[in-house]
């Protein structure tokens, strides 16, 4: 039994958490991301943990400005139950069928479209049921669903086509906290790793596309290469993890990209690559190819790559690059059978090509 109207809806999201961890419990800043949302023409923004401290009502004030502004919303629950020791709110109630599907109602009452559960910490046989049971009820009510802080994918889209990405990474929000040894400075290439281990079995919530620095470390992922991770990078809701004003300022071309950028793909072609190395991937939607590379080295490398196999692919296109001082490079190119690009260290690249 499901919702009787289809809602399984995959897109992109505006996320608050990484840039401004206290934001959640902050109406202003909230709904800020979901004006972002609604400029750059996304269909999504995510509103994280303690956001049930934001005021009387907050998800009633936020789903009504969010239903102004035409952008969808999900809300963050931490998974509770007995197993879990975080506190972040709210909690135990995903883990109560009968508040579960409470809050179920309420959510398809006030139109909003997923939901985030978080620190599940156990693959117990009794977790697994959990998950499972979810799924079923919240596709009963019509929400999406995305795991984090979970195992890892399973296969289990087949059954519930309404989860819609989960985590099982060390995604971008590790720049937080990860520290510049052990994350920040082995990010380049584990961004290499992912395409070829993590993201094979199944939609991955890295939270990708962070132009801001860190106030901890020092991000050394170019901006190119954060751009690129939209597309190399696949999962069925992408989060865009950078604050507002950070995209606010981005050129023009670069936040269209962003805000066009697919979640789903009809073709996926590997052009290049080596674990740990470097990756060159080109995906099809419709008419328009997206052709992103990235290096995971600290040296340029130049790449010479064979787009012959690329059906209908023989046009101009936009490309974003690394420009001077880590800045957006913008130009028009002519595309044709090979295209020879040099990635900057740590850099990548991003091309669009629309028939």
């Amino acid at each position: 039994k499901v919702a009787e109207d289809y809602f399984v809806e995959p897109g992109t999201a505006t996320w608050n958490w990484l840039s401004e961890h206290d934001s959640s419990m902050d109406l202003a800043k909230l709904k800020n991301f979901i004006g972002l949302a609604a400029e750059m023409g996304v269909d999504y923004s995510l509103i994280d943990a303690n956001w049930n401290k934001a005021g009387e009502t907050p998800m009633e004030d936020l789903t009504a400005y969010a239903d102004e502004k035409g952008v969808g919303l999900w809300f963050w629950y931490n998974s509770g139950g007995r197993h879990n020791f975080v506190s972040e709110e709210p909690r135990n109630i995903m883990s109560d069928r009968d508040r579960r599907r409470a809050e179920f109602a309420k959510l398809q009452r006030l139109g909003v479209r997923g939901i985030k559960v978080d620190f599940w910490q156990s693959d117990k046989q009794d977790m697994m049921a959990y998950y499972h049971e979810l799924m079923a009820d919240a596709a009963e009510f019509g929400i999406m669903t995305n795991f984090h802080g979970s195992t890892i994918p399973r296969g289990w889209e087949r059954t519930w086509p309404n989860l819609m990405t989960m985590e099982a990474v060390r995604g971008a929000e590790f720049y937080s906290f990860g520290g510049q040894a052990d994350y920040t400075a082995k990010a380049p290439a584990q961004n290499t790793i992912h395409p070829f281990l993590r993201n094979v079995i199944g939609s991955m919530d890295y939270t990708p596309v962070h132009f801001s620095q860190f106030a901890d470390n020092t991000r050394i992922t170019t901006n190119a290469h954060e751009a690129a991770l939209a597309v190399v990078f696949e999962s069925g809701v992408l989060h865009l993890s950078d604050h507002y004003d950070a995209y606010r300022a981005l050129p023009a071309a670069w936040r269209s990209y962003l805000g066009a950028v697919p979640s789903t793909w009809d073709d996926t072609v590997l052009l290049d690559g080596a674990p740990g190395d470097y990756v060159a991937l080109a995906r099809r939607k419709g008419d328009a190819w997206y052709i992103a590379a990235i290096n995971g080295k600290g040296e340029a490398r130049t790449l010479d790559l064979d787009l012959s196999g690329l059906a209908g692919l023989d046009a101009s296109g936009l490309l974003l690059t690394d420009a001077p001082e880590n800045g957006f490079g913008t130009e028009q190119v002519t595309v044709g059978d090979r295209f020879e690009v040099t990635l900057q260290p740590n850099g990548g690249l991003v091309l669009v090509v629309e028939q």
